[in-house]
């Protein structure tokens, strides 16, 4: 076991609460799936190009958009939770919907360079139908944004002890 795994499995509880905690006093999603993935990088890889603000909040941004822009035009009223039978054509049009969104996601991350693997997770999360509003959209780059600057802040004012992960 790496000398950094319980700070760094501590750390990524830490980078979760916050945006945790408003998921409940507001009752809204801002606490998701690819939320953790990013907040396991942040804690485990340093000085990496995954893990720079810019290209976490890009990233995350750039899936929410692809995975919108997605959903409404292939899939708009249906979700992934439902039962359907086999070749059914809403199932297809969701993994249509799905395929397109990650294929937007990972060319629009590309050329901006803003490449962050979990926002691959985002634009799913939104394709197929679970997250799909606007206004959920701005949540989820909310929640985000949150994650990033408690790492940031905690980072740069090393208020959570002076220990830095090395990431390998």
């Amino acid at each position: 076991m790496r000398e950094d795994a319980a700070f760094s499995t501590l750390y990524v509880g830490v980078l979760l609460v916050v945006p945790g905690l408003l998921a409940w006093v507001t009752g809204q999603a801002l606490l998701f799936p690819s939320l953790g993935p990013s907040a396991f990088l942040l804690a485990t890889v340093r000085d990496g190009e995954v893990t720079a603000a810019w290209r976490v909040i890009g990233g995350h941004c750039i899936g929410v958009v692809a995975g919108l822009v997605a959903y409404h035009a292939i899939a708009p009223g249906l979700v992934v939770v439902t039962t359907e039978p086999m070749l059914a054509t809403d199932q297809l049009r969701l993994v249509a919907s799905g395929v397109l969104a990650v294929v937007l996601t990972s060319g629009g991350m590309l050329a901006t360079e803003t490449v962050h693997p979990p926002a691959c997770a985002t634009t799913l999360i939104v394709a197929l139908g679970l997250l799909t509003s606007i206004l959920e959209g701005g949540l989820i780059v909310l929640a985000v944004v949150v994650l990033v600057g408690v790492h940031e802040l905690l980072l740069h004012e090393r208020t959570f002890g002076e220990y830095v992960p090395t990431g390998r």
